[in-house]
């Protein structure tokens, strides 16, 4: 009943003075005159507040400012883990950041996030709010760092993780750029001779052969394609855009979500590297807790909803069952279908020596050169296949075209 409670609260915007300057900030409240008290409550004295409504934000989103780019949050990110190393309470080193924020929208967010601390929240539950700007893996790290009391430490392992997260999505679309480019005109010259081209060569091919000519089975499936692509261009068009949405709403399911996680594991050539990201913050983040005292047990749960796979979360999940029971860790890991074997051998040599979180540092700096060495070499893999599969496409339609061509031409010629 509470949360239904909090959810039809209102949001208001308020204007009041910090010195000699200006300051706007929202508050969520059932009315404008709870706004107000709760202002007074936290000892500020608005100037102006009044009611946000919903439509001003859904304009701003739609106008494109309700977009938080990676180097915004790789910057506040690093600023509020300076400030919370130095000790500035967590609301105020907010309100500043939310001053300096040169994103209007992200402004609103922060402002928003100070605000429900400062009622009470928890930084991670505050964050979580936001889902379009702190993804999952993002708050399941500051809850992370909140339980082992290691906020500043964490956010500067995630200021980080953000920067190659970038690097990484930056280096994957340049190898993605070329065969993507093929693609695309693939598919555009394969619907152009669908439409315009393979028509008027079939008149040509009947004119020449007559109405009962016994034509080769590809040329016979390529016209029927062609017709087919003719008559219900715009059928085909609905059907991609419901399928991809039908797509899009079954992964944010979480049995979707679960399933396609799985498959982005297995998916030849990207999913090696799916699991060396996995397997790298994995071992950064577990490495964190433990060296902050974080029980096992703990670190393995917080762990778990950190990594950003749904897959490996349940793994873990059952790990972490295994070593209530009294299995050693490192042995597990090794069972485990998604951890390479020498993840579960280091963690046997950490728990052997007390060094865990020593080990797994060491884990995921390797797996994360590992990464970088394989999206380096991905355009190198990706290029030479799209070649082929194009050139695969072109020599079927020329082989379905110009085959009964070339015989026609024989016979006339005979």
């Amino acid at each position: 009943m509470k949360n239904s409670d909090k959810d039809k609260q209102l949001q208001f915007s308020y204007t009041t003075l910090a010195g000699s300057k200006q300051v706007t900030g929202q508050i969520a409240a059932a009315n404008r005159e709870a706004a107000i008290t709760a202002l007074h409550q936290q000892n500020i004295k608005p100037l102006s507040v009044h009611e946000v409504k919903a439509g001003k934000g859904l304009l701003a989103r739609s106008l494109g400012g309700g977009k938080v780019k990676n180097r915004d949050l790789v910057i506040f990110t690093r600023e509020l883990s300076t400030m919370v190393s130095a000790g500035v309470p967590l609301p105020r080193a907010l309100g500043t950041l939310g001053d300096q924020s040169e994103n209007k929208y992200f402004q609103e967010v922060i402002r928003g996030i100070d605000h429900q601390i400062e009622s009470g929240a928890p930084l991670s539950d505050a964050m979580a709010k936001y889902p379009k700007v702190f993804s999952e893996v993002y708050i399941n790290m500051v809850a992370a760092g909140e339980a082992g009391g290691i906020l500043d430490d964490i956010l500067k392992r995630l200021a980080t993780q953000v920067e190659k997260d970038e690097t990484i999505h930056k280096k994957i679309k340049a190898a993605m750029a070329y065969p993507i480019v093929i693609l695309t005109i693939t598919i555009l010259a394969f619907f152009g001779i669908m439409i315009f081209i393979l028509p008027k060569i079939a008149k040509i091919i009947k004119d020449l052969a007559g109405p009962n000519a016994q034509l080769p089975v590809y040329t016979r499936v390529l016209l029927k394609i062609s017709t087919f692509v003719q008559h219900d261009f715009i059928f085909i068009f609905v059907a991609l855009a419901a399928a991809v949405w039908s797509f899009k709403h079954y992964i944010g399911t979480e049995h979707g979500k679960y399933v396609w996680h799985g498959f982005l594991l297995r998916v030849p050539i990207f999913g090696p590297v799916v699991a060396k990201i996995v397997v790298a913050r994995f071992s950064r983040t577990f490495a964190s807790l433990m060296g902050s005292g974080v029980s096992i047990l703990e670190a393995l749960e917080v762990t778990g909803k950190a990594v950003g796979n749904k897959v490996i979360q349940k793994e873990l999940a059952d790990i972490a069952a295994n070593v209530k029971n009294g299995q050693p860790l490192g042995k597990q890991l090794m069972e485990a279908p998604f951890f390479p074997p020498i993840v579960g051998q280091m963690m046997s040599v950490g728990e052997e020596t007390g060094k865990i979180d020593q080990v797994l540092v060491k884990v995921a700096d390797f797996y994360e050169e590992e990464v970088d060495t394989v999206i380096d070499s991905l355009a190198s893999i990706i290029e030479p296949v799209m070649i082929i599969v194009l050139g695969a496409i072109v020599g079927v339609i020329a082989a379905s075209v110009m085959g009964p061509i070339a015989n026609l031409s024989k016979q006339i010629s005979g």
